[in-house]
C-alpha cells in the first residue's frame, strides 16, 4: 500500500478501468431491474438515466474516482436516502442477485472482484429498512 492507503499502482477506480467499468456495471445491473417485479417499481421508469448516473457516480467516488456525485448530491448518506423505499431482505436478495450478474459480466480478476463485491454485499445487507413483506 502507498502511504495514502491506495494500492501502490493506483487506486481501486483507475486498477478496474475507471468511470468506463462503473457505467457497465450499473448499466448490466439495471437489466436485471427491469424485469424484477419487487425491485422495478422501486425505480424512476421516467429518470432511469439519472438512477444510472447517480450510481455510477456513487460508486465512482467511493472507490477513488471523481468527486461529483458528492459535488451535486452533498453527503450519500445511504439509508437515509433508501428510507422511503420497503428494503426488505427479499428487496436486498434479489438486488445482490442482479448486481451479481452485473460484476460477473466484468470478468474482473479475482483479487479485485472479491473487493467490490465484498463491499456491494455488506452495503446490501446495510440497507435493509424492515422485515414486514
Amino acid at each position: 500500500m502507498g502511504a495514502g492507503g491506495d494500492a501502490v499502482d493506483g487506486n481501486f477506480w483507475e486498477q478496474i478501468g475507471g468511470r468506463p467499468t462503473f457505467e457497465k456495471l450499473v448499466r448490466a445491473f439495471y437489466v436485471g431491474v427491469r424485469d424484477d417485479d419487487v425491485l422495478w417499481p422501486m425505480y424512476p421508469e421516467d429518470d432511469l438515466e439519472g438512477a444510472i448516473q447517480r450510481l455510477t457516480g456513487f460508486l465512482e467516488q467511493y472507490w477513488g474516482g471523481p468527486t461529483t456525485y458528492s459535488q451535486e448530491r452533498g453527503h450519500p448518506r445511504l439509508r437515509m436516502r433508501h428510507l422511503p423505499f420497503k428494503v426488505n431482505p427479499d428487496a436486498r436478495d434479489r438486488w445482490l442477485k442482479h448486481m451479481r450478474a452485473a460484476v460477473d459480466s466484468l470478468e474482473l480478476p479475482p483479487l479485485q472482484d472479491a473487493t467490490l463485491w465484498g463491499y456491494l454485499d455488506r452495503a446490501a445487507h446495510a440497507m435493509v429498512n424492515t422485515f414486514d413483506e
